[in-house]
């Protein structure tokens, strides 16, 4: 198996300062002025029958921009979705930006004072998921993500440009745009030969992930291999605060606006930032509560853009565990991790909060090394699917691929509805139908048996609380053809995992 190693930093610890960063919120807009989109993205929109352009389309007002210039305030980012500018100010400036009448409210985002330290780099790999995935079922029908176009959004792409795994994305001349948001102005294509933070090789492993083929080596590492590609720098490692946030959404925004259907981001907001002040509270992760979430639903909603969100690695802290934002929101198909053998969930991998009415994380596939590797894997995926059928909606493919998943449609908080399947997911995109591969069993009493077919000794089981909440991931043996099941206290329900086929056994 072949290892990609992340490239290791020697940095020195920094102090900076800087005035806390907000959101400023704005009243109105201009309903006479013209939407900032593409043509490229009304035509989209047209094709999937959602509105061509609304309120959210409108730029933020240039008065009121000229307004805050004379307040002295330096816009960030503009957010046209949110009908917001951030800004740093002092808390002068935000007292006064607060007084004006077009500002509905001044939210901050990050206080600016932080020590910026070293981590130690792991050495990462890419999983063997192709197989997992069924990936030889798009090769055979030579479906490559021809034509499809993807945002990936992440936190570094050092070293792209020289990656045998991606020489042809740069050789075909298929990365279209490159904006780094960390540092506006700066030249995208600084990027590739610019290391400034042990993390800005992140996003390079990602886009292998989606698209990374070593014809050297003879080795596929993604599916999207034909793929035409937008790259943003959002994140900065060496720091983390919620002010990386409007970096997303402007860079959400400029992907809207060239027409850009499948977007990829391996990035999460939960806890562990530089001021603990900034953590947000599990409660939180409600899929409405922070910008990013907020944004992410407005793309799924209201632009038909398919978003592949990291679930977050999480699951074995106590004190967090859950998906992080925007993972969190309705909208978006976020993607866990499973182990390679029995395919549950690995440890790391952050579960669904049962506060939610929908199943989180929505699908898994196998990573070692986090779900920043098991998304872009499921990104290529879609993008293969968008490929053989380009008619399909952002929210139709969301459904498609779950469909397609090995738990269908017995999906739970641990994994969601499990590993996507090519086979299945192409059958799918060609018709409104798929065999069945489910059973229903009721079980009376406190112990079953459940006739099942296997070739493997062991399988995993989750027993539920209800129809998604997991009590607890386990094992089970197959004897005789047989699982024996011993119900648990508060057990309303039991998926038992064959991989091939799904047995969902109901209490009664």
């Amino acid at each position: 198996m072949r290892r990609l190693l992340l490239l290791a930093f020697v940095l020195v610890p920094l102090v900076l300062s800087a005035s806390p960063k907000y959101w400023i919120y704005l009243k109105n807009k201009d309903l006479t002025t013209s939407p900032a989109v593409s043509a490229l993205t009304l035509e989209n929109r047209q094709k999937l029958g959602l509105a061509l352009s609304d309120e959210t389309d409108l730029p933020v007002k240039k008065e009121y921009e000229a307004a805050l210039r004379q307040q002295s305030v330096n816009i960030i980012n503009r957010s046209k979705w949110l009908n917001a500018v951030s800004a740093n100010l002092t808390s002068e400036q935000a007292m006064k930006v607060r007084e004006l009448d077009f500002v509905a409210d001044v939210v901050m985002i990050d206080p600016g004072f932080y020590i910026a330290r070293t981590q130690p780099i792991e050495k990462a790999q890419m999983a063997p998921v192709m197989s997992q995935v069924q990936a030889n079922a798009f090769l055979k029908e030579n479906i490559t993500a021809k034509d499809v176009t993807i945002g990936v959004i992440d936190a570094g792409f050092y070293g792209a440009d020289s990656s045998l795994s991606l020489s042809q994305v740069f050789s075909n001349k298929r990365i279209l745009g490159i904006r780094d948001y960390v540092k506006p102005g700066r030249p995208g294509d600084l990027l590739f030969s610019t290391a400034e933070s042990f993390s800005d090789m992140h996003g390079t492993e990602v886009l292998a992930a989606i698209s990374g083929i070593d014809y050297q080596d003879q080795v596929q590492y993604g599916m999207a291999t034909n793929a035409k590609f937008y790259l943003a720098r959002t994140d900065y490692s060496m720091r983390e605060y919620r002010g990386e946030e409007d970096n997303w959404i402007a860079a959400m925004e400029w992907m809207d606006s060239l027409g850009v259907r499948l977007i990829n981001t391996s990035l999460g907001y939960a806890k562990g930032f530089s001021d603990p002040k900034e953590n947000y509270q599990p409660s939180q992760m409600d899929g409405k509560t922070s910008a990013i979430s907020k944004a992410a639903q407005i793309a799924s909603d209201k632009k038909g853009i398919m978003i592949i969100v990291s679930a977050g690695n999480e699951g074995d802290d106590k004190s967090w565990g859950i998906v992080s934002a925007p993972a969190d929101a309705k909208g978006v198909l976020s993607v866990g991790a499973t182990n390679g053998k029995l395919w549950n969930r690995i440890g790391y991998s952050s579960v669904g909060p049962e506060f939610l009415s929908y199943v989180k994380p929505n699908v898994s596939c196998f990573s070692l090394y986090g779900t920043s590797l098991s998304a872009p894997v499921i990104t290529g995926f879609a993008a293969c699917l968008l490929q053989a059928n380009p008619q399909l909606s952002n929210k139709e493919l969301i459904s498609l691929i779950e469909k397609s998943s090995h738990l269908y449609p017995y999906g739970n908080n641990y994994v969601g509805y499990g590993v996507p399947q090519a086979s299945r997911a192409l059958a799918l995109a060609k018709a409104p139908y798929l065999p069945n591969n489910s059973k229903l069993v009721t079980a009376k009493g406190r112990t079953c048996e459940v006739d099942v077919t296997s070739q493997d000794p062991m399988v995993a089981i989750y027993r539920k609380k209800n129809e998604k909440d997991v009590i607890a991931q386990q094992v089970a043996k197959v004897q005789n053809g047989k699982v024996s099941l011993k119900r648990q206290n508060n057990e309303k329900f039991t998926t038992i995992d064959l991989r091939d086929y799904v047995v969902e056994v109901e209490w009664n």
